[in-house]
């Protein structure tokens, strides 16, 4: 049996370059007798076959002379989508495998504005999530979260030397030992519900960074934002409303 590398075989069959083989390995499109290809130098039999997930479309939510709103997909980094929408600046990021409700703001002074308002926690944040065990009651996760650098990624945990961070969660759905929540965040930390949901020991399905097991992408989804009295709402991803 030969082998080589996984991306390099990949390039192969989809007559990409290597770059872009990569590229789709580690967003996490990938995948080899229904497993997630997770290392793209990984080496595989040179004759393996890759099925891969299809990244939806960028949908616009809303757009006026301040500011644009989109449905992230997952699989995207908000970076990216920054990029597409000429003359415009993120107003806040969600992670590369969490989908929903994305601004993007068109002027400074729009984005002073709304800065402001998330400093006073006066923005409303909710999402869906997808998560392990069964969560019967609703909790109010009060901790301060702590981020750090590890092998350039991004990685927070609950600590007295983090910032201030609460998250509200409320049960939606239990289905086969797991639960879908509510989650409205105050603070707006880096991976704040993803560290307190492990803190609590119900990580998000898919999130391996934080305690979760593997599933097709992070079960996390903005749904709902609201920001100087705008509503902006994107709709759940049909695996969220299939998840059961």
């Amino acid at each position: 049996m030969a082998l080589e590398k996984a991306y390099k075989i990949l390039a192969l069959q989809e007559g990409i370059s290597n770059s872009q083989a990569k590229s789709m390995i580690d967003r996490g499109l990938v995948y080899s007798a229904n497993k997630k290809v997770m290392v793209a130098r990984g080496e595989l039999d040179s004759k393996t076959m890759f099925r891969l997930e299809k990244i939806e479309k960028i949908r616009p939510i809303f757009e006026n002379d301040d500011l644009i709103v989109v449905d992230k997909p997952a699989f995207v980094n908000s970076d990216e989508i920054e990029r597409q929408f000429k003359n415009t600046q993120l107003l806040h990021r969600l992670d590369r495998e969490t989908s929903g409700v994305l601004m993007l703001v068109k002027n400074e002074e729009f984005r002073l504005k709304a800065i402001e308002e998330f400093k006073k926690d006066r923005v409303y944040k909710e999402y869906i999530a997808w998560v392990e065990g069964i969560v019967s009651e609703p909790v109010d996760i009060d901790k301060p979260i702590f981020t750090q650098k590890r092998q350039n990624k991004a990685f927070s945990n609950i600590s007295a030397k983090g910032k201030p961070a609460r998250t509200e969660i409320f049960p939606d759905i239990v289905s086969g030992g797991k639960t879908k929540l509510k989650c409205i965040i105050h603070n707006g930390r880096t991976h704040q519900i993803r560290a307190h949901l492990r803190y609590i020991e119900h990580s998000i399905i898919g999130d391996e960074q934080y305690g979760g097991r593997r599933a097709k992408r992070v079960m996390l989804h903005a749904y709902k934002v609201r920001l100087l009295g705008m509503e902006f709402i994107a709709p759940e991803p049909k695996l969220f409303v299939t998840f059961e």
